[in-house]
């Protein structure tokens, strides 16, 4: 019996061995979307991506904005410090895409409402229609709570380098008047104002991967 097992030995040790690495293999498979990827306007769709920062491949960040939301109050990077949010761009005359993002904006805002780690924040990209009174009329119509979701409005360039320079979220209509042609991305923005997941605002499985997401992101502080 003993030579039995000295014959086999090497080989439970090497069968050992070799279950403990598959066994590693497969918990980091499961684990690896436990960490979102950041990302970088070098690895985003050049369309999206203002021509002055496609190189950037490091150290992306949101800038400073300063604009103005449906009940005539400033908003700015400070509203959001230490928040996780999710931002997205749109118009209130849209009749095409925006109805539907907005309503999945507002299924996001069921989900998050009593998360105080959690907010949203929609851009106009046309400020010269979306007055304050006019977001005000959208935000009553469509379920808006002030507390965690701004619609905003303001000076029409800063918005366009918002979402071709930090957002990397439109496409350009003409880089003279600042002319944006809004697709349906949401953005999921980290704390430090880094973007970590691009999503289908029309599409409700993206949603779901959104909210998961947020999850993750919210375990990755703790």
């Amino acid at each position: 019996m003993l030579s039995f097992f000295s014959k086999y030995r090497l080989f439970a040790i090497v069968m050992t061995c070799l279950s403990a690495i598959i066994i590693t293999l497969i918990y980091l498979t499961l684990k690896r979307k436990e960490v979102l990827p950041i990302y970088q306007p070098a690895n985003v769709n050049v369309e999206l991506v203002d021509n002055s920062i496609q190189h950037v491949s490091k150290y992306h960040k949101i800038k400073d904005f300063s604009l103005t939301n449906q009940n005539g109050e400033t908003i700015t990077q400070e509203t959001y410090k230490g928040k996780i949010y999710v931002a997205d761009f749109f118009f209130t005359t849209c009749a095409t895409i925006c109805p539907i993002m907005t309503k999945n904006m507002a299924d996001i805002q069921k989900e998050i409402l009593n998360d105080e780690d959690i907010m949203l924040l929609s851009h106009s990209v046309t400020p010269e229609i979306d007055t304050v009174a006019q977001l005000k009329r959208y935000a009553i119509e469509k379920g808006v709570n002030d507390k965690k979701w701004n619609l905003v409005t303001g000076d029409k360039k800063q918005i366009y380098d918002l979402a071709r320079k930090s957002y990397l979220a439109v496409k350009s209509e003409g880089d003279n008047d600042y002319g944006m042609v809004h697709t349906e991305n949401f953005m999921l923005i980290d704390k430090e104002r880094r973007i970590r997941g691009f999503y289908d605002g029309t599409k409700e499985e993206d949603i779901e991967e959104l909210l998961e997401d947020i999850e993750i992101l919210k375990n990755s502080y703790k």
